[in-house]
Order: C-alpha cells, then sequence, then structure tokens
C-alpha cells in the first residue's frame, strides 16, 4: 500500500480543473475502483491514477508545449500539431512533480490513458477503461458493449476501444497517435491469436 491521501489529493486538484472535468475524473477514478475490484489489482493505485489522469488537461495547449519544453517531455510530431494530446504525458510529470507519486506503473498508466500502448500492464488497462467507459461518457460507439467487455475481458475492451477510437479519428479525419495504431495491432493480434487457438 501507498498509503496515499486520496481525499488530499482530490482537494488539490479541484483547484486546477474545471468542474466539467472534475466530475469526469471523480467518475474515472471510481469506474477504475470497480474495475481493480472486479480484476484483483490494487484499489488504491487505481483510484490514485484514475483521479491524476487529467490533471494536465486544462492547462492552456500553448502551455502545453512550452512546459513540455522547460522540462525535456519529448514531443512527437503529432502532439506539435495537436498539443491536447500532451496532457497525458504531463500529467504524468505533474502527478510526480506536485502529487509527489513515485509508483512508476501509477506514472506509466496515467501518461498512455489516451493511446493506450502494447503489453499494457494490468493497471494500464483499467485506467485506459475506465477513462471510456466512466458513467458520464456517452457519445462513443458500442459504449454498452464495452463497458460490459470491460468486467470480464479487459483485453478484448481494449480491443474494441482502439478499434472503434481508431474508426472514429479517421472519419472525423482529426490527428492520430501512431502510439495509438502500434498499440492497437498488438491487441488485434491477441484476438486473431485467441480465434486460431
Amino acid at each position: 500500500m501507498g498509503g496515499y491521501n486520496i481525499h488530499k489529493m482530490q482537494k488539490k486538484l479541484k483547484k486546477y480543473i474545471d468542474e466539467e472535468r472534475y466530475a469526469h475524473t471523480l467518475g474515472v477514478m471510481y469506474t477504475a475502483a470497480a474495475l481493480a475490484m472486479c480484476h484483483g489489482a490494487d484499489l488504491e493505485r487505481a483510484q490514485v491514477a484514475g483521479l491524476l489522469h487529467d490533471s494536465a488537461k486544462c492547462i492552456p495547449n500553448p502551455k502545453k508545449l512550452k512546459l513540455c519544453r522547460q522540462h525535456n517531455i519529448p514531443v512527437s510530431e503529432a502532439e506539435q500539431k495537436a498539443p491536447y494530446l500532451l496532457h497525458a504525458k504531463l500529467g504524468a510529470y505533474l502527478a510526480r512533480e506536485k502529487y509527489h507519486i513515485q509508483d512508476p506503473e501509477i506514472l506509466s498508466a496515467i501518461e498512455c490513458h489516451t493511446t493506450g500502448k502494447p503489453a499494457m500492464t494490468l493497471l494500464e488497462k483499467i485506467i485506459f477503461l475506465a477513462d471510456y467507459i466512466e458513467p458520464m461518457r456517452s457519445k462513443a460507439a458500442n459504449l454498452g458493449e464495452i463497458r460490459k467487455l470491460a468486467f470480464c475481458d479487459l483485453d478484448q475492451a481494449v480491443y474494441v476501444t482502439m478499434r472503434d477510437t481508431l474508426r472514429y479519428l479517421e472519419n472525423a479525419r482529426a490527428d492520430l497517435d501512431s502510439q495509438t495504431v502500434v498499440a492497437y495491432q498488438y491487441y488485434e493480434e491477441i484476438m486473431k491469436n485467441r480465434e486460431e487457438s
């Protein structure tokens, strides 16, 4: 147990993000806790990662780029064009510097919560999915199916979420992060191997 003071973190975080983002954040924290209970992950770590996953979301985009430069956080070409993508990397930085989180897996779960990545840990999958399925979300395709899957088959839930996210971004002609494509291919391979075995 990390012995985190989650209540204290909540009070601090509330000052830095808007009301709507805070409501979403609590939804992610509670959903992450429920998924952790279901899949046997550490409850406290899931709550901390869920609480802090969007801690950098409300920083204006030019400032996001500036902070990354100041703190030597690498910025990809896609992130340069669409700085809002940087909130995950910056969120991990803030979790470490402002909230004193040292746990590398919590930091990694925050850092990859929007793009996902290949071979995610249990906690990383939980935060990735909790962000997508929390109760306030309503617009995504197949949300009902993904919500059910998240509680019985994490890998399939991750796969369907990534597939739908990529389809949505392609249709919207939005910026694609190459990390999402690589992560999707990894989970697609897992699903294919399952079917074949």
